[in-house]
């Protein structure tokens, strides 16, 4: 392992939310992968229970019913979760992604309305952006909002939506004047707990991530006062989009490393105690060169992630660094989960077997947050 390392942004506030949070996840999460596992989401209990102990929006300001803390305590908890190697709870939709919105873009009443109930966890919140026929490509998104009187008529399909099947607040992404290109998206708030035309599909069956709840949503002729259009005014869904996804993929990159250091961790002990040929596993060459690069990409990924956050927590974060920072630290937890499998041996392909579940639950992170080949041409656009 690296020698006595520690990221800047971690005071001793951020640092007693993450070991608040490691105990909850192992405790409510994790122990009980398997149920969550079999149905496809976590209960509800979950979400209270974090309300309870403060770990849902605990970057969102007191007024609000949050934590009044700082994007740095969101980011502990993401960190639990990904040392513990949890994908099943959504938290990092709810509290990092869609309060977020609320909060930076919401109207008073908006705000009012709906953070004190997420921070409990009464309520729980999705985004639904993607689409059968569009997932990177924002622009192409084919759900429409259509003013009819004081309201909004919402017609369209989502798919691949985060909380889908348990959600309560849908933030949905909706064309409210289908010739008017950047400016005729909008972010529109839909209660889904009263919305006739409203319905949820099937969670998906993914390769990865068993426990999370991820689902097809159907909008058809869902009425929704105007007012419900975030912030008020339509048409300023792109830029909120745009300015909102380099936190989103931050929280990513996060993910991507915490689940490599926790790799490398359960690794290097298990080619401790593992023996072959009279000795252990740890003790051939080969393992220790193996165990010393993945070793040297966790730590030069850490750097790079703490930078990252450190730039963002002064405002100073741009959103060619953040998918600079979302493609390639997801890529190199591709590289060093597959490596840590390899030293596994047959053990790491049994899913009983927290490593095989790791690897399985990283394919995604390639993809979901705007795909990595999309990454990198945001990337070349600031060349």
């Amino acid at each position: 392992m690296t020698g006595p390392y520690r990221s800047s942004w971690k005071d001793e506030s951020v640092s007693a939310v993450l070991d608040t949070s490691l105990t909850f996840v192992e405790t409510e999460i994790v122990a009980h992968l398997d149920t969550w596992e079999k149905q496809h989401h976590v209960d509800r209990d979950v979400w209270l229970k974090a309300g309870e102990l403060g770990l849902l929006c605990c970057s969102i300001p007191e007024e609000y019913g949050g934590g009044g803390g700082t994007f740095a305590h969101e980011m502990a908890i993401c960190e639990a979760q990904g040392a513990a190697g949890d994908t099943s709870w959504g938290n990092m939709v709810h509290s990092g992604i869609v309060a977020h919105y609320i909060l930076a873009y919401g109207t008073e009443v908006q705000r009012r309305t709906w953070l004190p109930l997420m921070a409990t966890g009464e309520v729980v919140a999705a985004i639904a952006m993607t689409e059968p026929g569009a997932g990177s490509d924002l622009k192409g998104v084919r759900t429409k909002a259509l003013e009819d009187g004081d309201d909004l008529v919402v017609n369209g399909a989502k798919t691949f939506i985060s909380n889908g099947h348990t959600a309560d607040l849908i933030l949905v992404v909706a064309k409210t004047d289908p010739a008017g290109g950047h400016s005729g998206i909008s972010l529109v708030l839909v209660d889904v707990r009263d919305a006739p035309g409203f319905a949820r599909g099937r969670i998906l069956d993914k390769v990865g991530q068993h426990g999370a709840d991820t689902s097809e949503l159907s909008f058809s002729d869902v009425r929704v006062p105007r007012s419900n259009v975030l912030g008020g005014v339509p048409g300023k869904g792109f830029k909120q989009l745009m300015t909102q996804l380099a936190q989103e993929r931050l929280l990513v990159a996060a993910v991507a490393v915490t689940a490599m250091e926790s790799a490398l961790r359960m690794t290097t002990d298990y080619t401790k105690e593992r023996r072959a040929f009279g000795q252990s596993i740890f003790d051939f060459q080969n393992t220790q060169m193996v165990l010393a690069e993945a070793a040297t990409v966790a730590h030069v990924s850490r750097v790079f992630l703490d930078s990252c956050v450190e730039r963002h927590l002064a405002g100073d974060l741009d959103g060619t660094t953040a998918a600079m920072a979302k493609w390639w630290l997801t890529e190199q937890q591709g590289l060093v989960l597959d490596k840590c499998v390899q030293l596994h041996g047959g053990y790491g392909y049994m899913r009983e077997y927290a490593i095989a579940r790791m690897y399985q639950d990283a394919r995604v992170q390639r993809i979901y947050g705007g795909s990595n080949e999309v990454m990198k041409q945001i990337v070349a656009r600031s060349l």
